[in-house]
């Protein structure tokens, strides 16, 4: 069952720069991770191994910043429930490109040229997606939305931390304005309002690491504008970019987004009905309600 989560608590000004600072720390860890992992050819038992290192790492140092910081314990990252909302996530984030594939396969857009099972290939992308999943998720909803959420309330924090995860990957390969905003609105919202309904991060973990495995591995998009080099189906689109997403991927499609506005809303409006139900509502602060 989907429940609400109080956004209430509001630490002082100095603690909650600090926090924000230390997660741009841990942003830039995570991409000094990617780029010394993926910078090793061959070796791919090695490669799994550090990716699932790295992942333990970034926990440990969202843990580490979060206990010195704001002086509390990470409930966000509970392992109360932890396979169950991760699991809930991954449903949630694998059925959304399995629409997007179906929709476009009946437009006549997706086709499969091969399929190509590779095992241990497939088990390098799944770990390296989920420490890009975890390390993203701890940076933009642990930190960014949790912390505006705190002091203001979940709207800014929704706008804000969306817009910082769409246009940072406007530097990705084949960016546009267009598909950095399209990547705000169909998952920015999307794990934002998933964290928010929820109030743990493994929910939305669970989605963007599905959501990035299933798109590239299973079906051989391109994921934000970056090939993947295993992919299931080794497939090609045709077709409109508006509806394809082009050279950048089905991130950039108006199917993604239009999908991804749904999902947010269902789960935005979950969170409105059951928020103020779950915890005491501080009259003192600005409404969370969306």
């Amino acid at each position: 069952m989907i429940s609400g989560h109080s956004f209430s608590r509001e630490i002082p000004l100095w603690k909650w720069i600090l926090a924000i600072v230390g997660g741009s720390f841990l942003f830039m860890f995570l991409y000094g991770i990617s780029q010394l992992v993926m910078a090793i050819h061959g070796y791919q038992w090695l490669k799994i191994a550090l990716y699932a290192a790295g992942a333990c790492m970034l926990t440990v140092n969202y843990i580490l910043v979060v206990g010195n910081t704001e002086g509390r314990k990470t409930d966000e990252l509970s392992l109360c429930n932890a396979l169950s909302w991760t699991g809930k996530g991954i449903l949630a984030g694998a059925t959304f490109f399995v629409v997007i594939a179906g929709l476009l396969t009946v437009a006549g857009m997706y086709h499969v040229k091969e399929v190509r099972f590779d095992a241990v290939g497939m088990l390098e992308s799944l770990m390296m997606f989920l420490t890009v999943g975890i390390g993203e998720e701890l940076v933009f909803r642990g930190f960014i939305f949790r912390l505006i959420a705190e002091r203001w309330n979940v709207a800014i924090a929704l706008t804000i931390s969306s817009l910082l995860f769409g246009f940072v990957h406007l530097s990705n390969e084949d960016a546009t304005i267009w598909s950095s905003i399209a990547i705000a609105i169909e998952a920015g919202l999307v794990l934002g309002a998933a964290y928010a309904v929820s109030g743990n991060l493994w929910f939305p973990i669970g989605i963007h690491w599905a959501w990035n495995y299933t798109q590239g591995v299973i079906f051989g998009f391109d994921v934000s504008g970056m090939p993947t080099d295993c992919r299931l189906l080794n497939s090609y689109v045709t077709g409109p970019d508006i509806l394809t997403g082009g050279d950048f991927g089905p991130e950039a499609s108006v199917l993604s987004v239009i999908l991804g506005l749904a999902l947010s809303g269902w789960f935005i409006w979950k969170y409105r009905g059951t928020a103020e139900r779950q915890s005491p509502v501080n009259t003192d602060r600005t409404s969370d309600s969306i």
